[in-house]
């Protein structure tokens, strides 16, 4: 049974649920929340919906169905809980609410995550980052608290959270629970096997590890030469002066938390065998006059030859004196290509490595894109 139950947060608490409170006659034994509402007073909020039934409507979408799970036995009567709520006032103060509320009642942890650009004023941002930004913190907390400890309660909030929080499940394998207020019943979304391949984000690890590091959209054409066509569900395309732009999509942001946890656990399962120190060779510069003007580019190759054991040498073959570029590893043509850029010149390298197959070339790939997001 998981033990951690990560819950997205709405404001039916407060609209409408307390909100018809302030108006017309109400029950005796709901004006003391109601003049909590009134004053917000979120603490004195807290009290007084812990007098209630979990099941009463008045306490909102998010204690109704924590109590639903835990009569079901989906979650323990203690299960720790991770509120991840909007990037306003209103979630930030009913997330406050839900914390003391279930303080009291003694489950632990209770935490709350507000996810920054998960917001209802502007659509592009709510879309672009918000959802990512969603997507990203689920991720931490199940990569935390490991995917057989977690499940995930997907009723409150914007309804695009459902989408993404499914998604999540059947990506990583954690169960999703829903319950529609006109419902008794609590929908469950159980884990099921789905079509995510493993090759296609090692040889895209570079692209994806560059996108979700850059606060901004990177030119399409930066990622010319490797693209392929079913990556194209992976970004969001941005129109920026008449030029495509590229960020990473949400789904992007779940294909990449997924698929980069599980490198980091099943790597050595996937990665061909370290390269005996004494076949290790220096790196190969091109007989060209920039080399002895750009020593760093020679102690970059180095570091990777010793540092990534897959590596046996690296072997430059070219050089733009103007083009900065994006600093990565990707297949090419040709084999395993380097690019190394300073943001002004950028150089491109081979990389010999002991891989024999297609899967170990992309599972080198992605081991040198995560050495570089590591040496940063």
């Amino acid at each position: 049974m998981p033990q951690i139950l990560i819950c997205t947060v709405g404001t039916s608490l407060f609209r409408p649920n307390l909100e018809a409170l302030t108006d017309g006659t109400i029950r005796d034994d709901l004006m003391g929340l109601a003049q909590a509402y009134r004053e917000q007073d979120w603490l004195a909020v807290a009290d007084e919906l812990a007098k209630l039934s979990p099941s009463e409507r008045h306490c909102g979408a998010e204690i109704n169905s924590i109590a639903s799970m835990i009569d079901r036995n989906y979650v323990p009567a203690n299960c720790g809980l991770f509120f991840l709520h909007s990037d306003t006032d209103d979630g930030r103060n009913i997330a406050a609410i839900l914390k003391s509320y279930y303080e009291v009642k003694r489950h632990a942890p209770v935490e709350t995550i507000e996810v920054p650009d998960l917001q209802d004023q502007d659509s592009k941002r709510f879309r672009t980052k918000g959802l990512r930004n969603l997507a990203r913190n689920i991720c931490r907390v199940i990569r935390d608290y490991t995917p057989a400890a977690c499940a995930i309660n997907a009723t409150g909030g914007y309804k695009a959270q459902i989408a993404i929080a499914v998604l999540l499940g059947q990506a990583i394998g954690v169960p999703v629970y829903y319950k529609h207020e006109l419902f008794t019943e609590i929908i469950a979304f159980p884990p099921m096997p789905v079509a995510l391949d493993f090759e296609v984000w090692m040889k895209a690890s570079g692209m994806l590890m560059d996108m979700e590091c850059s606060a901004d959209p990177i030119p399409a054409t930066t990622y010319d030469e490797e693209w392929e066509e079913r990556y194209e569900s992976l970004v969001e395309r941005v129109p920026i002066d008449g030029q495509d732009y590229l960020e990473l999509s949400p789904t992007g942001q779940i294909f990449h938390e997924t698929f980069r946890d599980r490198f980091r656990t099943a790597r050595d399962q996937v990665l061909p065998p370290p390269v005996p120190a004494a076949q290790k060779r220096d790196p190969h510069l091109e007989d060209a006059g920039w080399c002895g003007r750009h020593r760093e580019v020679e102690h970059f190759l180095e570091r990777v030859t010793r540092e990534v054991p897959q590596v046996r040498r690296c072997a430059t073959f070219y050089f733009n004196p103007d083009l900065p570029q994006r600093t990565r590893f990707r297949l090419g043509a040709n084999g395993i290509e380097g690019v190394y850029s300073n943001g002004t010149y950028t150089v491109r390298f081979r990389v010999e490595t002991s891989a024999q197959t297609p899967g170990q070339q992309a599972a080198v790939v992605a081991a040198l894109n995560e050495w570089l997001r590591c040496t940063e």
